[in-house]
């Protein structure tokens, strides 16, 4: 069995990406998508963020085995509770998105935050650090760190490994409420069992970033020196016993 706990259908191909998510279902075995849809603006307007959330439940809807989705919220909006509360209640979403627009830890997402701990869902966070390029509000390990010690009853998923984790993960690693997938990191060869080995596998949730490469993320859990116990463990126990929703 494989959960892939980061996955994306993008608004400007949406039929394409659709069915790029169920060929690699069928070809790698994945049992569960956990998907959040979005269009290509950093800091998306109401309106961009209403479609965003319909395309993922439409697709929920379609596909109620396969997928389940992030409501994806811009916290800079006045509606932005809203829009969390249609999400988790009347469109059943799983967990909250959260991408570019503010940092894990800025003030304006603890109503968020403090809802998500009422819901006892988990909120997936994009967090990178780059040499070059960094966006203005991109979240970093240091955000999530911080983040983390004020609300340690949160379930927070820190994305991409951070970024780079040879700092990244040891900014979260006390932290028994970060979990870490390792999504859209196809560069270094042992960034995961650098991971691995500093948290163990219990906190590693296998997510891909599709539609980036599917394979190179299936291809670094298998190339780890793990038991087949803890393969399953990141490959789909992990994330089940996180968000609770079993199979």
């Amino acid at each position: 069995m494989v959960t892939d706990v980061h996955a994306h259908v993008m608004t400007h191909n949406i039929e394409g990406g659709k069915r790029n998510l169920l060929a690699v279902a069928e070809r790698f075995g994945v049992d569960r998508y956990y998907i959040s849809s979005i269009d290509d603006t950093y800091y998306p307007n109401e309106a961009a963020i209403e479609n965003d959330n319909l395309v993922t439940y439409q697709f929920m809807k379609e596909q109620p085995q396969l997928i389940k989705g992030y409501v994806y919220v811009n916290p800079r909006h006045d509606n932005k509770m809203d829009v969390l509360k249609k999400g988790i209640e009347e469109q059943g979403m799983s967990g909250l998105k959260m991408w570019v627009a503010t940092h894990a830890d800025d003030p304006l997402n603890y109503p968020l935050i403090e809802k998500m701990i009422d819901y006892n869902k988990p909120i997936l966070f994009h967090t990178f650090i780059k040499a070059v390029g960094q966006l203005p509000y991109e979240t970093t390990s240091y955000h999530i760190g911080r983040l983390a010690e004020r609300y340690p009853e949160a379930k927070i998923i820190m994305a991409h490994l951070g970024g780079e984790p040879y700092h990244a993960i040891r900014n979260v690693a006390k932290y028994k409420n970060v979990w870490i997938d390792h999504s859209g990191t196809l560069v270094g060869s042992n960034d995961l069992q650098h991971t691995i080995d500093l948290v163990g596998v219990d906190r590693v949730l296998f997510g891909s970033d599709m539609p980036i490469t599917f394979a190179g993320a299936y291809g670094q859990v298998l190339e780890c020196k793990l038991t087949a116990e803890e393969r399953e463990k990141i490959f789909w126990k992990n994330t089940a016993e996180l968000f609770g929703e079993g199979f």
